[in-house]
């Protein structure tokens, strides 16, 4: 374990973190867009996108027996990473009656994006405490690295 493995493990936390709110960003500004992307010749709405993590290194077991010292494998945690990037392709798409539209189909009916704004804002919400979290948990470390600095005056 080096000094600054709990900086990197914050780090990847705060990078993780940003772009789960770019997705969520991304979410918001296409919740009226219904040209997505082109499948058999038909447009498709915007789908919902969201953000998975996974650890970085090692398996959770692994982790917590180094943390416990039962085996002396390296240091516990390794820090977070993004392991894909999902298109939410349970929720179907919101029916909306508009016949002026110019995607709208013979009913009258135009596809709109499955994002349902009040979702987004409470995983808006998670992913900025979450950032500001790691924020202050990052600051700590700096804190405790520059007292131990202190100590060898």
């Amino acid at each position: 374990m080096t000094i600054f493995h709990s900086l990197n493990t914050s780090a990847s936390a705060l990078t993780a973190q940003r772009l789960r709110m770019d997705v969520i960003s991304s979410n918001m500004a296409n919740i009226d867009s219904t040209r997505d992307k082109l499948v058999d010749g038909e447009w498709q709405p915007y789908r919902r996108k969201s953000v998975s993590f996974q650890p970085r290194e090692g398996q959770f077991s692994s982790m917590l027996n180094a943390a416990m010292g039962k085996t002396n494998k390296g240091s516990a945690g390794y820090g977070v990473k993004v392991s894909r990037i999902n298109e939410d392709t349970e929720t179907p798409f919101k029916l909306v009656f508009d016949p002026g539209h110019p995607d709208a189909n013979e009913e009258g009916y135009v596809e709109m994006p499955n994002v349902d704004p009040l979702r987004e804002m409470v995983d808006l919400m998670s992913a900025t405490r979450s950032y500001e979290a790691n924020v202050t948990v990052l600051n700590a470390n700096k804190s405790m690295l520059m007292k131990a600095l202190e100590i060898g005056k």
